[in-house]
């Protein structure tokens, strides 16, 4: 069998002396120590300065305009372009105030302000601070004043948000950017809590006006604090250095160095993962030290084809979620087809899934097919992708097939956190033997697996199971102001993601479970089941609930418990005579409770994807008989999983417009 990864550690005891965590794991590239960085490259500044030099004319970042009304082509800054916009923003930071290590936030979607903000935060040793409203109510106030950031970069359409009164933190805010134009009225507003407020415009010519040399960061300055969810509701603040980025990206170097297809200045990404998120920054980056060039969304989600179509990317990356709706895309094009044609198309996806089981690299696998039908798929995703990278949560092996066979580009997973600099894993391209899976450890960092004995996961076990640690270069430098908790995640200078991971043979780790009540949607959007438990437990007609999701489902669905007495005195306001047990079974009663949990969760302003789409009503309370619950009321979540398992399927194929949901 073919190995992927080096043994470079046996497993060890625990306090206790028994076996406790398995052995430790490198990439081939590094089994005899991790390889010697590159000496242009120490910060995230070098990243792109460097490149500015080596292609100062290439495009840089696209955006498109809107023009009479309608959205236009994309229109291009080059590196040099980019690099004076940067020097210029950094100039007016210096003359506002802003010192080395200084906290700056930028709020807003995917944009080419985004990115000369960022560049101008490492061009001066500045912290860069990405503020993101998903992690909940309340989430920008919090990390304004958490990692006490003096200066905003904002979206015009964020500005409403930053100037409300109940953002009580924005007050010590020195200065505020937007990344266009202010009106007259967020001028006054701004001014009155005595905030600096500038255009995009007029903030560049500051800058000109005062020009102010680089002050450039160390290996081991703080490059960014990203903040993610917590378990205890509030974010948690990860302290990325110039070094977890610069590993990162002189890793990816080193990997892709083993496959013959190359990555070059000729790549083009487009980015629409929220640059607040470590996946799609850590991509950004790679792409500016190589060169290449990358468009931004136009903002509209449900338009994203438009912008595939418009820029026609090489690279095509996004959580599970998107590639879930691509494979329903293309499912359902496939069924319009006449007879003929469908079977057609079903007998070449089979010969060609055939022979790249068989070894074959997928453009060789069956050219034919690729001609007659699948250059058609590849054609819908804008006709030039030639990767296609899902990551933020597993991809389902029933979708990762379907376009390893059908798109003409190469089909991969990974894995990571932001604690690890995003990727912490990444599959081999054209390896069937990695389907499914998560991939191998990045070169710079190490991995292994330590035993969860509450849950039955032994890493010395057959299969060798256990959560998922890493230690390395791209591991973060801890939680900003939380010693306790970067402790607590840190032991044995392991870092314990939290994620339950399976070591096959071949060394290739597969994602499993999650150790923690803290569940990501496939879109990449983590749930915190118990809290969510607590807020819909409110709900009058709620005796108990049990929330369900997990990683290849991007909705949620519960089993209720319903009150038996406010239940009767509904059914009988609609003339229902049954017992309890027949009323539990009513469709009418289902979509009643929904409509309660609806309201509650739009009282407690909980996001779309935290909202219930799918109910299972259970008339017996969840009890210690069957084992659905511990001796303190605790629920056992993987019985429960059993025990629902066919009615959650049910619920799930119920829900309309998503039949994989």
């Amino acid at each position: 069998m073919k190995t992927f990864a080096a043994k470079v550690e046996e497993g060890g005891e625990g306090e206790n002396g028994k076996p406790s965590f398995g052995p430790a794991y490198r990439n081939l590239l590094s089994k005899n120590g991790f390889p010697p960085m590159d000496p242009e490259l120490c910060t995230a500044w070098d990243i792109f300065s460097v490149s500015v030099r080596k292609y100062p004319q290439n495009r840089m970042l696209g955006f498109r305009k809107f023009v009479d009304g309608k959205i236009g082509p994309y229109v291009w800054k080059t590196y040099k372009e980019v690099y004076d916009e940067v020097l210029h923003i950094g100039s007016a930071l210096r003359a506002s105030g802003a010192e080395p290590g200084s906290r700056v936030g930028v709020y807003g979607s995917n944009c080419p302000q985004w990115v000369v903000a960022m560049e101008a935060c490492c061009a001066h040793s500045l912290v860069c601070v990405p503020l993101y409203d998903t992690l909940g109510s309340g989430a920008v106030n919090f990390i304004i004043d958490h990692a006490e950031v003096d200066f905003v970069f904002v979206q015009d359409k964020k500005l409403k948000e930053l100037l409300n009164p109940d953002c009580k933190s924005t007050q010590q805010l020195k200065a505020m950017v937007c990344f266009t134009s202010l009106t007259n009225e967020e001028k006054d507003k701004a001014a009155s809590i005595e905030i600096k407020p500038y255009s995009w415009a007029e903030f560049l010519d500051m800058g000109k006006e005062n020009p102010s040399s680089i002050s450039e960061p160390q290996a081991q300055s703080i490059c960014t604090i990203m903040y993610t969810s917590g378990t205890s509701g509030d974010p948690k603040g990860v302290v990325l250095t110039h070094e977890n980025i610069t590993s990162f990206v002189r890793g990816m170097d080193l990997f892709l160095e083993q496959f013959e297809e190359k990555m070059t200045e000729e790549d083009v990404y487009l980015s629409f993962l929220p640059l607040a998120h470590s996946l799609d920054r850590t991509i950004e980056e790679y792409f500016f030290h190589k060169g290449a060039s990358v468009g931004y969304y136009h903002g509209d989600l449900k338009a994203l084809r438009d912008d595939l179509m418009e820029l026609k990317p090489t690279l095509f990356a996004g959580v599970p979620r998107v590639f879930e709706k691509v494979h329903e895309g293309i499912k359902k094009a496939v069924e319009e087809l006449n007879p003929v044609r469908r079977r057609v198309f079903d007998l070449l996806y089979r010969y060609k899934l055939y022979w790249m089981n068989k070894g074959y690299k997928q453009k060789n696998a069956s050219p034919l097919a690729d001609l007659l039908a699948f250059r058609k798929v590849n054609a819908r995703l804008g006709g030039r992708i030639r990767l296609i990278l899902s990551g933020g949560a597993p991809l389902s092996s029933e979708v990762e097939e379907f376009l390893r066979v059908t798109s003409c580009a190469f089909v991969c997973q990974g894995y990571g956190l932001t604690e690890t600099c995003g990727s912490a894993t990444l599959c081999y391209i054209d390896e069937m033997c990695m389907m499914g899976t998560a991939g191998v450890v990045n070169v710079y960092s190490e991995l292994r697996l330590e035993e969860v004995p509450e849950m039955g996961y032994s890493p010395l076990g057959s299969p060798s199971c256990g959560e998922i640690c890493v230690r390395g270069k791209s591991v973060f430098a801890g939680y900003h102001k939380n010693p306790e908790l970067t402790r607590e995640a840190s032991k044995d200078g392991w870092f314990h993601t939290g994620d339950i991971g399976e070591m096959l043979p071949n060394g290739v780790i597969k994602v499993i479970d999650r150790k923690k009540n803290l569940i990501k949607l496939s879109q990449g959007e983590y749930i915190a089941l118990e809290y969510l438990e607590n807020v819909y437990g409110i709900t009058p007609i709620v005796e108990d609930i049990w929330v369900y999701g997990n990683s290849f489902k991007s909705a949620l669905v519960a089993v209720v418990v319903p009150n038996e007495e406010i239940t009767k005195k509904w059914a009988y306001s609609k003339g229902h005579m049954a017992s309890f047990s027949e009323l539990c079974s009513l469709d009418q009663l289902k979509k009643y409770v929904l409509s309660e949990l609806k309201s509650i969760a739009e009282r407690n302003k909980l996001k779309g994807f935290e909202h219930i789409k799918g109910v299972i009503l259970e008339p017996r309370p969840f009890d210690v008989e069957r084992d659905l619950v511990t001796a303190t009321m605790k629920k056992r979540r993987n019985n429960l999983l059993k025990y629902y398992q066919v009615e959650i399927d049910e619920a799930y194929r119920s829900l309309t417009g998503d039949k994989h949901n």
